[in-house]
């Protein structure tokens, strides 16, 4: 009898420890997991706050680039990468912190204006046939279907039309049709795959209002869409060009175009430019952070009009 009570205890002593281990570890698992939580939360805002430093910075460069030059072209400094490159300090809490030994930051500023702005396809609820067109022969350049032009015109149609009679809301209560407010909106298209997409990204861009190329900075591909009857050789040779001498005007840029053929309209085409993007990237110890601003710049003056995080 005394050995079973015995056993009993022996059992019940275990059963305890068990528990009591189980609840400590438990203990200690949430509180692992607490500190972790706290540790990303700290590298998410000291990456937001390195890259929102770095913005402040290219903002400031752009201000400087305004002060002393009329024209924008890709000799200048905003235009020169920055390549990864190393942190070895931080400051937090008015002391220097140096126990983050694997920090770096990259970047770079695009001049969004040497892109197709999608914007110039629809103004009002109004499609506008000549811009239709010249996007219509970028998406031939890259062996797409050339009718997705006129499918975005629409959607981009669609949507303002319905946004100005119901103030943002569909009729009846029903959604009111995606307009293109990022370069991945296109998606949305019908006939627009992400395939596609990927083909002619790095040559769209959607701005807040309908801008001219800069012939300075565009590409070849740009150049041959925007400016009707130029072959994209034709187009390759005018950038080579400009490598050499860049356009000082957009009638310097006429004496240098074959057939002298410009477009009918001069607002389609200029040597400056309005919209920047900035691509920025921070690695801090196992986590990174990308971040694309879209800056406007009028004379001197810079604002930010959107920023996305990754």
């Amino acid at each position: 009898m005394l050995s079973r009570e015995r056993g009993v205890a022996i059992i019940t002593a275990l059963l305890l420890t068990t528990l009591a281990v189980t609840i400590v570890a438990s203990l200690f698992w949430q509180q692992q997991v607490q500190v972790r939580s706290i540790e990303n939360q700290r590298l998410q805002l000291q990456k937001q706050w390195i890259l929102r430093g770095a913005l402040d910075w290219t903002r400031l460069i752009l201000r400087e680039d305004a002060r002393y030059s009329n024209v924008d072209y890709l000799g200048e400094p905003w235009a020169v990468s920055l390549a990864e490159t190393r942190l070895d300090q931080y400051v937090e809490n008015g002391r220097a912190e140096t126990d983050v030994p694997d920090a770096a930051i990259s970047g770079s500023i695009v001049d969004a204006q040497s892109r197709y702005n999608l914007t110039n396809l629809c103004q009002n609820g109004k499609i506008n046939d000549a811009e239709v067109a010249a996007f219509a022969r970028l998406l031939n350049q890259a062996q797409l279907n050339p009718s997705l032009a006129q499918a975005t015109a629409e959607l981009m149609a669609s949507a303002q039309a319905s946004a100005t009679v119901n103030g943002g809301a569909g009729t009846g209560g029903s959604p009111q049709p995606l307009n293109i407010v990022y370069v991945d909106d296109l998606l949305a298209v019908p006939g627009f795959t992400a395939e596609a997409l990927a083909k002619v990204r790095d040559f769209l861009v959607v701005l807040p209002r309908v801008t001219p190329v800069n012939v300075n900075t565009a590409p070849a591909e740009v150049l041959a869409a925007r400016i009707e009857g130029l072959t994209l050789s034709e187009a390759a040779a005018l950038v080579a060009s400009r490598e050499r001498t860049y356009f000082s005007s957009t009638n310097d840029f006429a004496q240098r175009l074959p057939g002298k053929n410009l477009p009918s309209s001069g607002a389609q085409i200029d040597v400056r430019t309005s919209f920047f993007l900035v691509n920025g990237n921070v690695r801090l110890n196992r986590a990174a952070m990308e971040m694309q601003t879209l800056i406007q710049r009028d004379g001197v003056n810079t604002r930010i009009v959107w920023i996305r995080e990754s």
